[in-house]
């Protein structure tokens, strides 16, 4: 299995997970909203132009994602804050 890049930032409670090759020079052509009613929370889905999944934004990230994940995440804010 390929590895996920995970960036995580939680100070705002935000994470990313990112489904692109390192190399790959992609850019989010649009964003699907999940239902916040429905998962709990605000998860946002981002397609290139081709319709192709490249990235989960994940808000209140603390209560949506594993433990585990968040902590060997790359962190976006400052350590300990």
């Amino acid at each position: 299995m390929a590895d996920l890049r995970v960036t995580y930032d939680k100070t705002a409670n935000a994470a990313y997970v990112s489904l692109l090759d390192p190399q790959a020079r992609a850019r989010v052509a649009y964003m699907y909203p999940c239902d916040p009613v429905e998962v709990d929370g605000m998860i946002n889905l981002d397609f290139d132009e081709q319709g192709r999944l490249i990235g989960i934004e994940v808000l209140a990230a603390s209560a949506k994602l594993p433990t585990y994940m968040l902590e060997s995440a790359e962190r976006l804010d400052p350590q300990g804050a």
